[in-house]
């Protein structure tokens, strides 16, 4: 009998949930900021939750701009085939109007309250994923964009993928320069006090080392994170998925799987997420990090000041001192190079005939993780390299780091107090490694690139799952 993840890919999938025409704003078009080429004003939405259970409910916000009709459909992203996702269901055609820019508060809040075009009551027959909803315009430039939202499960199962949509927020500069990292003028990486961003708004076009307009409003989802999705359900792997959000206000979900999987560009946590990863671990779990620049920052949520809903804004509070201490070795900032083995003997390498000195060319980057690493009992390196791009701290701004030995990449793992393991990969484009799906852009960076699938990343992954989908477990 095939489990719930296995069931849904034999459903029919389709190409047509990827967008094929875009039009963003110009600099001579915007007058709420100062830089151009982000937005689509044409036609953007946001959701009003980030993860949301079936028989739940989530109201899709839509603005568009001249007003014009529009439809919506919802799509579920997996493999189905090779095709990348399936087609939920049409939701409507809907009259748009254009809906208002909110002010921007003393901390550069900007807080939508936007009509809702729909409330969507999610179906108790929809699987847990990562969900699209692609809006177009019923115009002649048929411009589209998406929103983005995940639905959770309540079954048990093998693996529980996290998006890293706190990461998303922080870098959104909707609707024009309102990221964690803007201060209002043209520099570049602030990290001073009185910013906050929120979750009430549309994404933006992504900002950082790759410009795919074709993902505009699906965060970095289709960047970084998609391809271990595709990967694992065309495996045919018992996977679920949850929110960033969800690690911190819902960690029941934890205790329902076997294996807790950190991907792509996973930065911004809370304390709480942290220790509910570390219980986790504690009870059994095994985490596998298969990111970069992970556990940076700590984070102060907000709820939504004017309908109080629970952190829907956040701010950045400081730096993790101790992401170490979970995830055996400390985050960085920018860096390329090979990832390069170091420990060939040790299990996660069965069946990649990979040798000491082996590299898997340009798959650590854009940022990275290495020492020091925490005194772990049983922590062994698997893999070390020198990187190049690594900016020097002292001028540094983004990622500060008083601590020395950046520059060198390192993978590491650990055993679990219950047999469980703890795995860091320690690059963003671990998943790059995995699969290259329909709507996909290959990352490249300043100074490096990953080339794409290759089959010894693919074991290794194989090789972590499972021996960690067969330890036994308390939980």
């Amino acid at each position: 009998m095939l489990h719930a993840t296995a069931e849904e890919n034999t459903k029919p999938g389709t190409l047509d949930w990827q967008m094929t025409r875009f039009r963003f704003d110009t600099a001579e078009t915007v007058q709420t900021s100062l830089i151009g080429g982000l937005r689509s004003r044409t036609i953007e939405g946001y959701a009003s939750r980030t993860s949301v259970y079936p028989g739940e409910s989530i109201d899709l916000m839509v603005s568009v701009e001249p007003a014009c009709r529009y439809t919506m459909d919802v799509y579920r992203l997996g493999y189905y085939g090779g095709t990348g996702g399936r087609h939920m269901g049409c939701l409507g055609t809907f009259d748009g109007e254009a809906q208002p820019v909110p002010m921007e508060t003393i901390e550069r809040l900007r807080e939508c309250s936007w009509k809702p075009a729909m409330t969507l009551q999610i179906p108790e027959d929809w699987r847990s994923g990562v969900y699209l909803v692609k809006l177009t315009r019923q115009t002649s430039s048929r411009a589209q964009s998406y929103i983005v939202f995940v639905v959770k499960e309540r079954r048990r199962t093998d693996i529980l993928v996290q998006t890293s949509d706190l990461t998303w927020q922080a870098y959104n500069k909707w609707p024009g320069m309102n990221s964690i990292y803007d201060d209002g003028t043209l520099g570049l990486w602030y990290m001073g006090p009185q910013v906050r961003v929120s979750f009430d708004r549309p994404y933006s076009k992504y900002c950082q080392i790759v410009d795919q307009p074709l993902s505009c409003g699906s965060g970095s989802f289709l960047l970084w994170e998609f391809p271990l999705a595709f990967w694992l359900e065309a495996e045919g792997y018992n996977v679920t998925y949850c929110s960033n959000l969800d690690l911190h206000q819902d960690p029941e979900l934890l205790g329902r799987c076997k294996v807790f999987i950190s991907v792509g560009h996973d930065e911004y946590w809370t304390r709480q997420m942290y220790e509910n990863a570390a219980a986790a671990r504690d009870a059994g779990v095994s985490l596998l990090f298969l990111c970069g620049n992970a556990v940076n920052h700590d984070i102060i949520p907000y709820d939504n000041t004017l309908t109080g809903a629970p952190f829907r804004a956040f701010a950045r509070k400081e730096r993790f001192l101790d992401e170490y201490e979970l995830m055996g070795s400390t985050t960085f900032g920018p860096g390329y190079g090979d990832w390069t083995v170091s420990n060939p003997d040790h299990w996660v390498f069965e069946g990649t005939g990979m040798k000491e000195g082996d590299g898997i060319p340009g798959l650590v980057g854009w940022e990275y993780h290495g020492a020091p690493f925490k005194q772990i009992e049983g922590l062994e390196m698997l893999a070390h390299s020198e990187l190049t791009g690594v900016t020097p701290p002292s001028a540094r701004q983004k990622h500060a780091s008083p601590r020395v030995g950046d520059g060198k990449h390192a993978a590491v793992i650990y055993p679990g107090p219950k047999g469980n393991w703890v795995f860091n990969a320690g690059t963003i484009w671990w998943a790059q490694g995995l699969s290259s799906p329909p709507g996909h852009i290959p990352a490249k960076g300043v100074f490096g690139r990953a080339q794409g699938p290759d089959p010894r990343v693919q074991q290794m992954t194989r090789n972590l799952l499972a021996r960690c989908i067969g330890t036994q477990t308390d939980v």
